[in-house]
């Protein structure tokens, strides 16, 4: 505890008692003011994930997976992003498990939930249209930087596999007018990678990954949750679809 110094001291008894007082009287308006003052509340427990999507449009695959991978802790505190391929969105939570944004997302043109063996080393131009599948699956998840030089999130290095900013080289592409459309129909495009548009990369999805990485969750489309993410399931059983909130 700091000392007062002797300069301060009261010169007398009286003094000190009237001293005592009025530093007892402070103490008291202190404590009045503090318990109603907002930046002294104490802060409210975090929503449940599912709490957090309560106003996101989500499929029970995605709320089922989220539900899962925060009881079983096996996003293991780091910040973490489910990809619902059928749905073409991307969501993302931070450590605590709280929806800090959701977006739609363009994604592999064919359907399909593995990737080609060797994709990752071969030319764009060799990749036939059958082989550009988004893989699904659990993944680790850090920022890095493509052959361009440009930040992007890798999901699957070796596969070739990020989420990045929408890319706009290929006009002919329109993948602003398919990210801007109100169906998941046309989002199919890329040739494996997931792109979202530049601000929720730059404002969510950077930040959210900048510190540690994360993991990524990429649903499937072709194979149960049950097959893809067998650590999210230890009872070998499905849950019941989460209801919607």
């Amino acid at each position: 505890m700091p000392r007062i110094p002797q300069s301060l001291l009261p010169a007398s008894s009286l003094a000190l008692s009237i001293s005592r007082t009025a530093w007892v009287g402070l103490a008291a308006a202190s404590l009045a003011v503090c318990a109603v003052c907002p930046a002294y509340a104490a802060e409210p427990p975090p929503a449940s994930p599912l709490q957090s999507l309560h106003n996101e449009a989500a499929s029970d695959a995605a709320r089922e997976v989220v539900n899962r991978a925060v009881d079983s802790a096996d996003h293991q505190g780091l910040p973490f992003l489910v990809i619902d391929k059928k749905e073409a969105k991307v969501f993302v939570f931070d450590r605590r498990a709280q929806l800090i944004g959701a977006a739609p997302a363009l994604i592999g043109l064919a359907v399909g939930d593995d990737s080609v063996p060797g994709i990752g080393d071969r030319p764009l131009s060799s990749i036939r249209p059958q082989e550009r599948t988004t893989p699904a699956g659990r993944f680790f998840a850090t920022l890095g930087s493509s052959l361009q030089g440009d930040e992007v999130l890798w999901i699957d290095y070796d596969g070739g596999v990020a989420l990045h900013r929408i890319s706009t080289l290929r006009s002919k592409d329109r993948r602003p007018q398919r990210l801007a459309s109100p169906t998941p129909a046309d989002n199919r495009i890329t040739y494996g990678c997931i792109n979202v548009t530049v601000s929720f990369y730059e404002e969510v999805v950077s930040p959210a990954f900048r510190q540690s990485g994360g993991i990524v969750y990429v649903l499937p489309e072709t194979r149960s949750l049950k097959a893809v993410f067998p650590t999210l399931h230890p009872s070998g059983k499905n849950i019941t679809s989460v209801p919607e909130m």
